[in-house]
């Protein structure tokens, strides 16, 4: 899902994954790589500047999430 912040800025968000099980920092360190952007864990959701929602949902599909919407 995407939503737009403060001064028109994009962000990339992750919701759903549970703490318990998924190494959230890691994940998100492998989305940033392939994204080419900055990206931060708050309340157990991931946030990437920018809008990288295809790319995104195909990287979670490679390693096996299962993907809503």
């Amino acid at each position: 899902m995407t939503e737009k912040r403060k001064r028109g800025k994009v962000v990339t968000l992750v919701k759903g994954l549970p703490a318990e099980g998924n190494d959230l920092p890691a994940l998100l360190t492998q989305l940033k790589s392939r994204c080419g952007a900055g990206g931060t864990i708050k309340d157990d959701q991931l946030e990437l500047q920018g809008d990288h929602l295809e790319t995104v949902r195909r990287v979670l599909a490679e390693i096996g999430y299962r993907i809503k919407g």
